[in-house]
């Protein structure tokens, strides 16, 4: 019997061995999957940085930085053609500003609704239209725009032309909305039960839980989901460039039309000379676009890490 109870436990030595290897193996090639994913996504990024910047900066051969940065009239195909960028980044500017003045306050009350007070089968209906509101195609929206919203703007402030500033920001809020009210809603769902817990023990109503306790403890996640709605409404390209009305414009009203970095690089990348002044002119765009959403990530990630160092 002792030498059967010692071959036994041989034999199950040996498969542990066998197993504790083998979960070796496993994660030694996991952990090196992942960091070679997580440097090819470094690298991708820095080779989109080197591509852009090695064209778009000999659009300084031609144009002063000063004219360039602070020009205020794009006018790149007349007779004599100026490449000032101000106008089409105040342009971007003011569609994202209005974005985010539109989306932000209605985002963030939905996503205390849901999280807090609507009953488990509203939240599911409303998770699903906010995800479907996601999915929609940019274009979809710039039609829905051009047909509709256009003409309401017009009619509703007497103005001759719909095609504003305004139309756009409505259009990108709807494009914002969704990311703004999902990591809200993580961010409020994350909070421990214990906040609420305990504001309501202290006779706080539910109201001044949410606004005093629960609000506050999720500004770090509501912060970066801002941000990241931000991003997503300075990068859009289709619905601006069908409703704002492109006019290379500083907009000092969002009743006026303005014009896009976007919109400018994707309306006129397809015409430019390969390697003509315009062309670099248009990487140099994307450079200061890809500059100003860099900037923006790592905000929103910066304000993400603090919330997880602080537990929330």
């Amino acid at each position: 019997m002792n030498l059967q109870n010692q071959e036994s436990t041989k034999i199950v030595h040996r498969k542990s061995l066998k197993k504790g290897v083998k979960h070796r193996l496993g994660e030694f090639f996991i952990e090196n999957i992942i960091k070679v994913l997580g440097v090819t996504a470094v690298v991708v990024v820095a080779l989109i940085f080197i591509f852009l910047f090695q064209y778009g900066v000999k659009v300084f051969n031609d144009v002063s930085p000063a004219e360039f940065f602070f020009g205020r009239y794009w006018f790149p195909v007349s007779a004599n053609p100026q490449y000032g960028i101000l106008p089409i980044v105040a342009g971007s500017v003011m569609v994202t500003l209005g974005a985010i003045i539109i989306s932000v306050p209605i985002g963030i009350g939905c996503a205390i609704y849901i999280s807090e007070v609507a009953n488990p089968k509203v939240k599911i209906y409303l998770k699903i239209i906010i995800e479907f509101l996601s999915a929609i195609p940019s274009v979809v929206l710039g039609f829905l725009g051009i047909i509709v919203l256009s003409n309401w703007v017009r009619i509703a402030f007497s103005l001759s032309s719909g095609f504003t500033v305004l139309t756009g920001s409505i259009l990108v809020s709807l494009m914002a909305m969704p990311t703004i009210i999902s990591i809200s809603d993580d961010a409020i769902s994350a909070l421990p039960k214990e906040y609420k817990e305990a504001s309501l023990a202290l006779g706080a109503t539910k109201w001044e839980t949410i606004k005093n306790v629960l609000v506050p403890a999720a500004s770090s996640g509501i912060i970066a989901a801002v941000m990241l709605g931000i991003g997503r409404a300075i990068g859009e390209t289709m619905t601006v460039m069908m409703v704002t009305g492109n006019a290379a414009q500083i907009p000092t009203s969002f009743l006026m039309s303005g014009r896009t970095m976007t919109a400018t690089i994707a309306a006129e990348m397809g015409d430019t000379v390969r390697n003509g002044t315009h062309y670099h002119a248009l990487f140099a765009v994307g450079i200061v676009l890809l500059s100003m959403t860099t900037v923006i990530n790592l905000i929103a990630d910066r304000v993400l890490t603090k919330a997880k160092r602080e537990g929330m």
